[in-house]
């Protein structure tokens, strides 16, 4: 079987969980991993038996072994990376959100295009077996027509200033870090654009947004979603119609969901899965790759832009 080669910016937490769930995917392997600390990107190479080890990125970008890059460092440093990368011919998948600008993620895709290059937001929630089975669930009319979303994602970070989630020169805010969830699966069943929106929030003392609830009202939907490092928030997902509705438990990881109609039970879903639930998203990407495609129908540039939308007009709501 073909194999895409996979190198790895960032040495971080989510790096490491990406790394962890390679051994899951039967069409791609792991090459090379570059971080701005040499000896920690020589720790990861180690600990995971890859080829290559980097102490700066033009390094890994110039690999000829490497097809395609897994971008895993702070929101801010994205756009600018994933440039790069596209700009030495390499497929892309960039942890969301993309870029922290709607101005900076149509760039990005226009740039893939014009080079031909790949290009994906890490979106891993989308190819989650769970949540491909309860858009199977609206798809066939289970839950009639859709009413209402309901969404929240939070757990509570210690305010540190100067750390990656509370740094304003890091883009830090809740809405970024963990808000892009519960606006992600909002999008997913509902593409289309907000008729109206509330937001109503708590800044930490820099100034910078702990917490956000946000209410968005489509032509036909309302979708109540919540986001917070100032404590852990219930993390479920509901999709609810006139007919019934699918519970998601930890949708943004999801492993399980749940239809009811009324107050029954009538189906459920488990994936069983014994990884963290990245493999899935890489298998796609890598397919994508090897077909020769330049995007995903999964997580689309139009998706891409609209989570982008949505949270730009939240930060600007919170920063009035």
């Amino acid at each position: 079987m073909k194999q895409v080669s996979w190198g790895i910016i960032g040495a971080g937490r989510i790096a490491h969980q990406f790394a962890a769930d390679m051994s899951y995917v039967d069409n791609s392997r792991l090459y090379a991993i570059a971080a701005r600390d040499s000896k920690r990107a020589e720790a990861f190479k180690t600990q995971y038996d890859i080829c290559q080890s980097y102490g700066d990125y033009d390094s890994l970008f110039n690999d000829e072994n490497v097809d395609a890059i897994y971008i895993a460092t702070p929101h801010n440093f994205h756009f600018e990376q994933a440039k790069a990368a596209i700009l030495a011919g390499k497929a892309v998948l960039c942890e969301k959100p993309i870029t922290i600008s709607t101005e900076e993620a149509k760039a990005l895709y226009q740039l893939a295009k014009q080079k031909k290059v790949y290009l994906l937001e890490g979106m891993w929630t989308y190819f989650l077996p769970a949540i491909q089975q309860a858009k199977e669930w609206v798809k066939e009319g289970h839950i009639g027509n859709l009413m209402h979303i309901k969404a929240d994602f939070g757990y509570p970070q210690a305010y540190e200033p100067n750390s990656r989630e509370y740094a304003k020169e890091l883009a830090g805010g809740c809405v970024y870090d963990m808000g892009v969830y519960p606006i992600a699966i909002t999008q997913l069943f509902i593409n289309e654009t907000p008729i109206s929106g509330f937001v109503t929030s708590h800044l930490a003392p820099n100034g910078i947004e702990n917490d956000a609830a946000f209410i968005f009202e489509y032509e036909n939907v309302t979708a109540t979603l919540a986001t917070s490092f100032r404590c852990k928030l219930q993390n479920w997902a509901y999709i609810i119609g006139d007919k019934g509705y699918i519970a998601i438990p930890d949708f943004w990881r999801a492993s399980q969901c749940f239809l009811y109609q009324g107050d029954e039970l009538i189906s459920e879903f488990t994936d069983k899965r014994k990884s963290i639930g990245f493999n899935f998203e890489i298998e796609a990407a890598a397919n994508d790759i090897l077909a020769g495609k330049l995007s995903s129908n999964i997580v689309t540039e139009h998706m891409s832009l609209a989570f982008q939308a949505r949270m730009e007009w939240i930060k600007s709501q919170i920063n009035q």
